[in-house]
């Protein structure tokens, strides 16, 4: 007899028609969810999804583009059209601010509740060289199996004076939910949720989406000395319930049936806006003056007062609840998180999404894979570089394409925004891209080498509309992440990604003070010196 299964949202037939005939998406999961109404799970953005082919669709660069390690590729193919709902999700944000009570990035950071230790003995490079700065998570965040840091960003991409208000030195990383223990054997996973023993036994049975945490170093307000803290925030879906309340969930793609993950590979700050990869999709976009605090007294067990709805009715909120999401009988919840961030727009690629799906493997033309993100502010104007991240096999040649976009268009969200006129296949003969950075002319490329030895941090030049190598490739963390140059600093930081593992992954090749590779396999955030980097042979 099947299980009970735990329902954090649920739809009326009458009212998943009514959504799907308006375009809104439903929650992630719901009850009795009519089968012939399989849009109403989907979140934006949405590609146009096509048959995979290896050398991709015909493109205006040529018939059939020929994916020559550091050639030029089709800029044409990385054109984002705006979301088809970004009118909609717009009202329902607002809708929702009306209800849930806001917070600004300081007062947000103000409220940073996890310490992180500087120069620890958590050591991703091993036999590689020391980076200049190293940040220590959170035990449980170090070693976390649910949580996997991906893209990275700072208050240096978000204004040219490297100043939020009064607050400076911040960075932001994302991470992507990547456990679900329960989820993955349930029988039924295209309608199932985790069962309440499930759920006693561990909160991570649901698929949260992404969450953001935002790190500064400063001093204490009340002692004065030097601290890192850091907080995760919540990224959200509004969507409006079958009792016509405004509610929210946690991101998952849209290439999915059902809450499978965003992958959060690269991430970018500019101005009032956050932006973050969609792997298949193009760019979903959040508004850092759209943070909503469900514990705005800061005391979890109070279950603070919040807004209502167009029906009147009062609601209240609880943090301290892991398991649910948005509203429940007059309750408010967030997975446990304080803070919450919906997203407010999307970017889709207009061309056909054809890249295999399952596979690390890419097409050579047609709509890229958002693999990873980054800011270049040494140009003008201001671009946004996006890169894939791929690995070639048979019949799919390309190491990976790269592209960029002038930032400030994607803030009018009326029409499709093109590419800066090249692009390029990356010269990595075996691909593996996890983050690219461009600053002054160079580009940064972190490659990674899996869990048992360090990665590779690549520096290109363009010549002759050619990506060339510059020096040999600098030996990084193992596991190393998205790029992001701070310039006030003139460091390019970047974040590992394992953890240590039951099985002999991160336990290969380790430190001469670190055999049972405990240490190397925790993870960091860190920071390159620039200049350092330019002087390697």
């Amino acid at each position: 007899m099947p299980s009970s299964r735990i329902r954090r949202a649920w739809l009326s037939a009458a009212a998943a028609a009514a959504l799907a005939f308006t375009g809104l998406a439903g929650p992630a999961t719901a009850k009795d969810l009519p089968p012939d109404v399989p849009g109403s799970w989907i979140q934006e953005p949405r590609a146009t999804e096509g048959a995979p082919s290896a050398f991709g669709a015909p493109s205006a660069f040529g018939a059939r583009a020929a994916a020559v390690p550091g050639g030029p590729a089709s800029p044409g193919d990385f054109t984002l059209s705006p979301g088809e709902m970004n009118a909609e999700t717009t009202q329902r944000v607002a809708r929702l601010a009306s209800v849930l009570p806001e917070s600004g990035v300081q007062d947000l950071l103000a409220a940073a509740n996890r310490p992180i230790e500087p120069g620890c003995s958590r050591d991703p490079f091993a036999a590689a060289p020391d980076p200049a700065v190293k940040y220590c998570l959170k035990d449980d965040d170090s070693v976390s199996r649910e949580w996997v840091p991906q893209g990275f960003t700072g208050v240096s991409d978000a204004k040219d004076n490297e100043l939020w208000g009064a607050a400076g030195k911040i960075q932001l990383f994302a991470s992507y939910d990547g456990w679900d223990p329960g989820r993955e054997n349930d029988p039924n996973p295209a309608a199932g949720d985790c069962t309440a023993a499930e759920l006693e036994a561990n909160d991570a049975c649901n698929q949260k989406g992404v969450r953001i945490t935002f790190v500064q170093s400063r001093n204490n307000p009340a002692t004065g000395s030097p601290e890192i803290k850091y907080r995760h925030v919540l990224l959200g879906w509004t969507y409006v319930n079958s009792a016509d309340h405004v509610s929210f969930d946690g991101l998952h793609a849209a290439e999915y049936p059902i809450q499978k993950g965003v992958h959060a590979g690269g991430i970018v700050w500019y101005g009032n806006y956050l932006y973050v990869a969609d792997t298949r999709g193009g760019l979903r976009v959040f508004d850092m003056r759209f943070i909503m605090d469900l514990d705005p007294d800061g005391d979890p067990a109070t279950h603070d007062r919040m807004g209502t709805d167009a029906d009147g009715v009062k609601t209240t909120a609880d943090v301290e609840d892991k398991t649910k999401v948005g509203r429940h009988d007059n309750v408010w919840y967030s997975f446990g998180y304080r803070y919450v961030m919906p997203q407010v727009a999307a970017w889709k690629f207009k061309a056909t999404q054809s890249n295999p799906k399952g596979s690390f493997a890419c097409v050579s033309t047609g709509a890229p894979k958002a693999s990873y993100i980054s800011l270049d502010r040494s140009t003008g104007p201001d671009r946004l570089i996006m890169g894939e991240y791929c690995r070639p096999e048979s019949g799919y040649p390309s190491t990976g394409r790269i592209a960029s976009y002038p930032v400030a268009a994607l803030e009018q969200r009326s029409a499709d925004v093109t590419a800066q006129g090249w692009a390029n296949y990356l010269p990595l003969a075996n691909g593996g891209a996890q983050g690219a950075a461009a600053y002054n002319g160079t580009l940064y490329v972190n490659e990674s080498k899996g869990t048992d030895e360090p990665g590779n941090l690549w520096r290109y030049l363009w010549s002759d509309g050619r990506l060339v190598q510059d020096g040999q490739a600098v030996k990084t963390a193992r596991g190393a992440e998205d790029l992001y140059v701070e310039r006030g600093t003139g460091r390019l930081w970047s974040l590992s990604e394992h953890r240590p593992g039951s099985e002999d992954d991160c336990r290969a090749n380790p430190g001469p003070g670190d055999p049972e590779g405990a240490d190397f396999c925790q993870r960091v955030l860190y920071a390159h010196e620039l200049s350092w980097l330019d002087s390697q042979p």
